[in-house]
């Protein structure tokens, strides 16, 4: 039986973890993939308080380590299911049945791709998910933003202020985004809007990205773009399906849980991107992490076996 499970290794579920490993509690963190989550994307992190320029990576070797030297264990396994077990949880992995009176679930998303050849490798060299947290690398040159909903007119209008040229590209012809979005978009000079269009190929000299090709869906025409960055905009999947039968969530499936991180199910917290909030950032995250890890530290003490 452990204290604290935390599912997910990012920067909310490693955070979770050190503060309740400094509150004296044993805890596991299950991590299916690379600690650190979408941080590992990020080529330099200039937006973190107090460490003005670090690579993604750093960022989360630096955190895991820290961690582990307070006593977090770190298993390399992926949470399939949860269920109660008196008064705690059993949480089922794809190699392990684990036991524990309190969870934190930090399982962060995923951002849907456009499934193109190349796309993979061109992450964190030119094709960004995050024009708030890349944006700025940038300046002065031309990029282009792939979507039509809030999140991919925001973030045009956010690059337009630093980039040279903005070229927003929709598959269809009318943005799903507001109104109000879509007009501050048309009224800006330096961006220009290609409707019923879509990505169709990447391109790349010495590992880094340097333009596109856009397809017409109805002039079936195709045509080059230049562009040394592209923020891709076209929607994100919280990993939340193994808690989706216990914990409520919103119709995108985003877990319901408030700025307390408390889920609907008593003793189980949520932190970071997987659950329902406005702002999801590196920040946001670690702030996550301190209050749910701090939470599942009270609900531990309160509720002893």
């Amino acid at each position: 039986m452990t204290d604290i499970l935390v599912a997910g290794g990012g920067p909310a579920g490693l955070t979770a973890a050190l503060y309740a490993a400094r509150a004296g509690k044993s805890v596991v963190v299950l991590e299916g993939n690379a600690p650190g989550g979408q941080i590992n994307f990020s080529p330099l992190v200039e937006n973190y308080p107090g460490l003005p320029s670090i690579p993604g990576s750093q960022l989360a070797e630096d955190l895991l380590r820290q961690a582990e030297e307070l006593g977090v264990a770190l298993e390399y396994e992926t949470v399939t299911g949860l269920r109660t077990q008196g008064s705690g949880f059993q949480v089922t992995t794809d190699c392990a049945v684990r036991e524990c009176r309190a969870l934190v679930v930090a399982t962060g998303l995923q951002h849907r791709t456009l499934g193109l050849s190349g796309e993979e490798e061109l992450v964190g060299q030119g094709i960004s998910y995050c024009a708030v947290c890349d944006g700025p690398f940038y300046a002065g040159k031309p990029v282009a933003v792939v979507g039509g909903g809030d999140t991919a007119l925001q973030d045009a209008l956010f690059l337009s202020g630093v980039c040279s040229q903005v070229t927003l590209i929709h598959r269809r012809e009318e943005f799903r985004g507001a109104r109000r979005l879509a007009e501050q978009v048309r009224a800006r000079d330096n961006i220009r809007c290609w409707m019923d269009s879509t990505v169709a190929a990447l391109h790349a000299r010495e590992g880094r990205l340097t333009g596109l090709t856009v397809h017409g869906r109805i002039t079936g025409e195709d045509r080059p773009l230049e562009a040394e960055g592209l923020f891709i905009a076209v929607g994100q999947q919280p990993q939340n399906t193994p808690f989706a039968a216990l914990l409520d969530t919103d119709d995108s499936g985003y877990l319901l849980a408030g700025e307390d991180c408390k889920t609907t199910l008593p003793g189980v917290f949520a932190a970071g991107d997987c659950r329902t909030k406005e702002v999801r950032q590196l920040t946001t995250a670690v702030g996550d992490g301190a209050v749910a890890g701090l939470a599942a530290c009270r609900w531990v003490d309160e509720h002893p076996d």
